[in-house]
């Protein structure tokens, strides 16, 4: 996982006792904030001082929960608090109040005072139950505000009735004792359902319909499946909503070297992440491995997830894994991907098929079975003019691969990229003539991994250089 600024937490403060100090209009929005919550909540506010209107409407309203103490907060008072509020013009003060709130075994929160909060309010989408925050560590409180408008627009107010509909129905999905994709497939039903018509009223009669398709959905998931999913050239945007969705729900991950790590961030939490990505003369899997444990951990009866950059079926060794799985009676599906040549074209905003440069776009590998340059490549087919060819897998045998291409005729002067590490924040495109390119990519020292690309249609883009 990838660093985090602060930890998300969600507090069940009702019926707790939580302290509040202060009597400014934050105060007050604090207090409204941690009364809609049911806590006990007890104000300090020294008795020479103004309060804002809503604190006291607050404790007229809420007699029973909302107290107020018209004086100055001691030590004593945060004995006992689950939470600890303080909203002061002094640094001294503040930085009493939360000496003391540690002391007691309080997280606290002094407000617009970060270093001396364990804990910070921010944004908040409510649909109670379904609860948004939205913090941005303090650095940006207005592009957080920005955030949750936009979230307000993708959760319409009738989604509070099916975050209640889903509290009232878990004990009863609980109760049927279901393996967990069982349970997960009435979960994601009735996520589709509140999402397609969210209007609608999640009543019994719907409830009954999605236990049904969930109890025959168990059945028929009883026996495990691998399915093998592109992941793209790897921004994590780039992933289709079925692989997110096949991804949340796998039982186990099999990810290979290509793999962004924001793109294992879909993943649920549960689901078992195995390694099993292949480097050239580096201790690594071999593909026999990896067919191996595809068949063993389907055979348990796990939901297997076998990911692969781009798409599986372009140089990705799919046809290896189904065979395998299909001689072992597991069944299989795929789930395609952005190849890594349409990630690289975008890249470098350039048609591939430009109608004025190429009547044919070919794709091949520049990598045999022993790592060497193939020897059965169509060179003549490769050194045609009128074609554009994506070379995968082509970074170490880059030199031999263009001089064999000059030596079938193909003109030294013919537009090349290389695109290193595509949709990528560090992306590196390298362009040059072909019969330049291997030296322009060595002096540049690109590690991958890596695509080139020959072809008149090349210069027909923006010409970004490394």
């Amino acid at each position: 996982m990838a660093p985090l600024a602060s930890l998300p937490l969600f507090f069940k403060p009702s019926g707790r006792r939580v302290v509040l100090a202060g009597a400014s209009e934050g105060a007050g929005w604090k207090a409204e904030l941690l009364a809609a919550t049911g806590a006990r909540l007890e104000i300090y506010a020294p008795d020479d001082a103004a309060l804002p209107g809503g604190m006291q409407q607050l404790a007229r309203e809420h007699p029973d929960r909302v107290i107020l103490h018209r004086r100055n907060w001691r030590a004593d008072d945060l004995t006992g608090a689950m939470l600890a509020v303080g909203d002061f013009d002094g640094e001294d003060e503040a930085r009493r109040f939360a000496s003391a709130a540690r002391a007691a075994g309080a997280p606290v929160n002094c407000v617009d005072r970060p270093a001396l909060c364990d804990f910070q309010f921010g944004s908040i989408v409510n649909r109670s139950p379904l609860v948004v925050g939205i913090s941005t560590d303090g650095a940006a409180p207005v592009f957080g505000q920005a955030v949750r408008a936009r979230i307000e627009t993708l959760l319409p107010e009738t989604f509070r009735r099916w975050a209640d509909a889903a509290r009232r129905w878990r004990t009863e999905v609980q109760e049927r004792r279901w393996p967990f994709r069982t349970r997960r497939r009435f979960w994601e039903r009735f996520t589709a359902q509140a999402f397609t018509a969210p209007e609608q009223e999640p009543d019994e009669r719907l409830r009954d319909a999605l236990l049904a398709d969930a109890e025959a959905s168990g059945q028929a998931a009883a026996q495990g499946m691998v399915n093998l999913v592109g992941a793209g050239p790897g921004d994590p945007e780039l992933l289709t909503l079925r692989a997110v969705r096949l991804l949340q729900s796998a039982d186990v991950i099999l990810y290979d070297d290509l793999i962004a790590p924001g793109t294992l961030d879909f993943a649920r939490r549960e689901a078992r992440l195995i390694h099993v990505g292949k480097r050239g003369h580096k201790p690594s899997c071999t593909q026999e491995d990896i067919n191996a444990q595809l068949v063993s951990l389907a055979g348990e009866g796990l939901q297997v997830v076998r990911l692969k950059g781009g798409d599986p079926m372009i140089f990705g060794r799919a046809g290896e894994e189904i065979t395998a799985l299909e001689a072992a009676g597991v069944p299989c599906a795929v789930t395609p991907g952005v190849t890594a040549a349409s990630g690289a074209a975008a890249g470098m905003a350039t048609s591939l098929t430009h109608r004025n440069a190429a009547r044919r776009l070919q794709f091949i590998t520049a990598h045999a079975r022993n790592g060497a340059l193939p020897e059965d490549l169509d060179w003549r087919a490769l050194a045609d003019p009128a074609a554009t060819t994506v070379v995968y897998m082509g970074l170490a045998t880059l030199e031999a691969l263009v001089t064999r291409l000059l030596a079938a005729g193909l003109d030294p002067q013919t537009p090349a990229a290389l695109v290193a590490r595509a949709t990528l924040p560090d992306q590196t495109i390298v362009h040059a003539p072909v019969a330049e390119l291997a030296h322009r990519v060595r002096v540049t020292d690109i590690a991958g991994p890596a695509l080139v690309i020959i072809g008149h249609a090349v210069a027909l883009g923006p010409k970004t250089t490394a």
